[in-house]
């Protein structure tokens, strides 16, 4: 998790102070991990830092605080104490943001503490400073540290109809996704805005293949096989990090016999997913978007762990 300064403005232009509660520290089993964030307003909050008798004492804390202008951070036994069974316990730092706080915010990674900054934390931020790999929230002698929460996955989804929209709508609020939906036709998308959402209406979706960067991931749902089939061509002449067509096994073959008639080799070819989704999950729209949500988050998971590890 990544401190979320975007939605902090946004907050706070909409209901004017906040408190953000985060989770700064952890020991044993927790309901989230370090970095699960919410923000609490008089009146209302929004995100979660696992729910449960944690949350509702926090959020009760948090306006207190709100009425007092005042940080704080707190520690939480998570066994008899508040009733639940997760058995460990969790640090919590409660900060209170104006505008001027949230807009003295930059990019780098957000650090705060009381007294001289630790060795240890001078350490971590040359570290970051030097490292393509950003930074883990973290708490260390009182010190917090988070990084800017930048969308690191580039993600194309090509049609608003029934599964593009039940695709969009499982993806948008999770972190880290910055999302490009294509359609040839404006009417097609819902009307309200979808945070990290770029609606892109225009009578030529493969036109638009061009302007995608070379590690975006790829959802081909469109209502037009011919359409489908020139973004399948167009991609596979532009490169990518994923490609997936929703479709039959029967439209994939055609497909594939078609893409090689257009000069492209097999092994390019096989880069690209068909169907997609997981065929026991059935055919509802949003069954399919979340086992293709599963399967996006585990990928990326995974690669992850493999850029960390070498």
């Amino acid at each position: 998790m990544s401190f979320d300064l975007d939605t902090l403005k946004q907050t706070v232009a909409d209901h004017g102070a906040v408190a953000r509660v985060v989770i700064a520290d952890i020991k044993g089993s927790t309901p989230r991990e370090v970095g699960a964030a919410m923000l609490v307003w008089a009146d209302g909050q929004s995100g979660t830092i696992g729910g449960g008798t944690l949350e509702f004492q926090a959020t009760t804390a948090a306006r207190k605080m709100l009425t007092l202008n005042q940080d704080q951070i707190t520690k939480h036994p998570l066994g008899p104490a508040l009733g639940q069974c997760c058995g460990g316990s969790v640090t919590l730092l409660t900060e209170i943001y104006d505008a001027a706080r949230a807009n003295s915010i930059g990019d780098t990674p957000v650090v705060r503490g009381n007294g001289d900054m630790p060795l240890d934390v001078q350490r971590i931020l040359a570290y970051e400073r030097n490292s393509t790999q950003p930074v883990t929230p973290q708490m260390i002698n009182g010190w917090m540290i988070e990084p800017i929460m930048q969308p690191s996955h580039d993600i194309w989804i090509w049609g608003a109809g029934h599964v593009g929209r039940a695709l969009v709508h499982t993806l948008a609020p999770l972190p880290d996704l910055n999302i490009t939906w294509a359609d040839t036709d404006s009417d097609r998308f819902p009307d309200e805005p979808v945070k990290s959402v770029t609606k892109v209406p225009t009578a030529d979706m493969p036109t638009l293949v061009k302007h995608a960067p070379t590690h975006a991931e790829h959802f081909i749902l469109t209502y037009s096989h011919a359409i489908d089939l020139e973004l399948c061509h167009q991609l596979l002449l532009h490169s990518f990090r994923f490609a997936g067509l929703i479709g039959s096994l029967t439209k994939w073959a055609r497909f594939k016999s078609r893409l090689r008639d257009l000069g492209h080799a097999d092994t390019s070819i096989a880069r690209i997913t068909c169907p997609i989704g997981d065929p026991a999950l059935g055919k509802h729209p949003q069954a399919i978007a979340v086992s293709v949500a599963a399967a996006l988050l585990n990928s990326n998971k995974n690669a992850a762990l493999k850029e960390r590890t070498g």
